[in-house]
């Protein structure tokens, strides 16, 4: 312990070199030439590198946004495309259904016409085949309303069998 001591006594005396006030204008030369060559060195070299590269930044950071801007703007000029395109197709859309509901009908419309042509034609037919068959009987029950008159009349009064008068009395009666 005893070198420790003797040590410190050596330069306990003389205190901290740089708080002495003989080498304060040597300190004061070295500082002011280390702050001249730090002030050189950052003013040509290290602030240059800074000052373009936060322009470099600022310019990307502007053609980004002015990027952005025309991207938006692109945007917005494809969604008005867009919504016209589906506008236009929706009208078309609308135009091709009216027309076909319109074709539709006609179709409908003549098969309508065709089939009650058909209906008319059949009814005619039919009315006319009808009125065959109406006739046909009536001319059947004509002559069995003569056959059965005779019949009765002849079994009934034989000698009385007239059929010029039997059948004058049964379209008498068939007439009326």
């Amino acid at each position: 312990m005893a070198t420790t001591t003797e040590t410190a006594a050596e330069y306990g005396a003389s205190g901290m070199p740089q708080l002495e006030i003989a080498t304060f204008p040597t300190q004061i030369f070295w500082l002011l030439v280390a702050l001249v060559i730090l002030y050189f060195v950052l003013s040509r070299v290290a602030l240059p590198r800074i000052g373009s590269t936060i322009e470099e930044r600022q310019d990307a950071i502007a053609n980004d946004i002015e990027r952005a801007a025309d991207y938006r703007r692109k945007a917005d000029e494809a969604e008005a495309a867009y919504n016209q395109a589906l506008a236009d197709a929706r009208a078309e859309a609308n135009r091709i259904a009216d027309e076909t509901r319109a074709d539709v009908q006609k179709e409908v419309d003549a098969a309508m016409a065709e089939a009650d042509a058909q209906i008319a034609a059949q009814t005619a037919e039919s009315e006319t085949r009808i009125a065959a068959i109406r006739d046909e009987a009536m001319a059947a029950v004509d002559t069995v309303a003569k056959d059965t008159a005779a019949a009765l009349v002849s079994s009934l009064t034989p000698d009385l069998a007239d059929q010029a008068a039997i059948d004058a009395a049964v379209a008498q009666r068939t007439k009326a």
